[in-house]
């Protein structure tokens, strides 16, 4: 009786666990690895949203990095590789998206935010600058 309470109250945990391929990614050479490396360093997990592909533990990051590989092994470079991988998921799994029209705002938007910011400054010291600050009575508060 102990045993089927103790199965069935182990039938949760076991939704939640993944399944995923035991074997370890092959490489043909150390360029090889070191190409794939370099490229999944430059994706980004669909799923964590902050790690990169090579970082992440997340089940997806396991299977793009497969992907990865055999896109790879077919002869594809990483431009190729990239552009698969934005067709499927977006411009999000780039770390550094394309500068295209509907890219502007995210790489110019934070210099034109402080250009922006810098001339409100310069105006609000322009009008402050003709008043003086009252002499000091000599009183502590």
């Amino acid at each position: 009786m102990q045993l089927v309470l103790l199965a069935l109250l182990s039938l949760p945990t076991l939704a939640f666990a993944q399944v995923s391929d035991p074997t370890p990614l092959q490489f043909r050479d150390a360029a090889e690895e070191t190409r794939f490396h370099d490229l999944t360093s430059e994706l980004r997990c669909v799923k964590c949203q902050n790690q990169s592909l090579a970082d992440s533990n997340a089940q997806i990051a396991h299977d793009l990095r497969r992907e990865v590989l055999e896109l790879m092994h077919e002869g594809r470079s990483d431009a190729e590789i990239k552009r698969y991988l934005v067709e499927r998921y977006g411009e999000f799994v780039l770390y550094r998206p394309q500068v295209e029209g509907r890219t502007w705002l995210l790489w110019f938007g934070p210099a034109l935010l402080l250009l922006v910011g810098a001339v409100v400054l310069a105006r609000i010291l322009k009008r402050r600058g003709g008043t003086a600050l009252p002499d000091d009575d000599g009183q502590e508060w």
